[in-house]
């Protein structure tokens, strides 16, 4: 399972999961940026490939560029507003699947630990006393002594907060080229992917769920 790591972002067609007169979800690939970065070579990410069929789109909330999966942006000013209070609000449900190193025990549990800037080795955050307070629930799915594969839930949407957790956990997401070492690291991708999103939609506020399976 091993191999070099690399990141390129994909070409292609994104996948649309779900569109309407309010909102787009899709599939994000891992490797490819939700926002541009600053500089020409970081000009290529999510937002400006779907542009051109949709050019409404707003962003409404990001993926790591190294995640892949369910992401959702608007498409008008009001429903913008709706989903951006409802991801301030935590009144949305994600729901990640991961694939980490060794054996995690027990099957289920919560990680309590705030999480803050690494300044001298950004764009890192690490646990700290002096972070701000983060959750992540998780769930055993299958387990050997080399990985496991587990259900994640944020509580809190802090930057890398999921990575930093299982790391802290000596559990670190295989390929993750900033908190895994050694083999962890050695995979073709970081094996993260936002499998699940539940939501008020924008029109009505009927919950809605969209989802897409891990490629992996």
């Amino acid at each position: 399972m091993g191999g070099d790591y690399r990141y390129d972002p994909p070409d292609g067609p994104i996948p649309v999961l779900h569109r309407d007169a309010h909102l787009l979800v899709v599939d994000k690939p891992a490797g490819l940026l939700t926002v541009p970065g600053k500089g020409p070579d970081k000009a290529d990410c999510l937002i400006a490939r779907l542009r051109a069929d949709h050019p409404g789109i707003r962003l409404v909330h990001r993926l790591d560029t190294d995640t892949s999966g369910v992401i959702v942006f608007a498409l008008t000013p009001a429903a913008q507003a709706h989903l951006g209070r409802q991801f301030e609000h935590r009144r949305t449900g994600k729901t990640y699947v991961a694939r980490l190193w060794g054996r995690l025990a027990p099957d289920e549990g919560l990680v309590d630990l705030p999480i803050g800037v690494d300044w001298p080795n950004r764009p890192r955050q690490h646990v700290t006393e002096t972070g701000r307070p983060a959750q992540t629930g998780w769930r055993v799915l299958a387990s050997s002594d080399a990985e496991t594969r587990v259900a994640l839930t944020p509580l809190t949407g802090r930057s890398h907060q999921l990575r930093v957790h299982m790391a802290a956990l000596g559990h670190p997401i295989l390929g993750d080229p900033l908190y895994a070492d050694g083999l962890a690291r050695a995979f073709p991708r970081l094996m993260l992917h936002a499998t699940e999103l539940t939501l008020l939609h924008p029109d009505g506020g009927a919950r809605v769920a969209f989802r897409s399976e891990p490629p992996f």
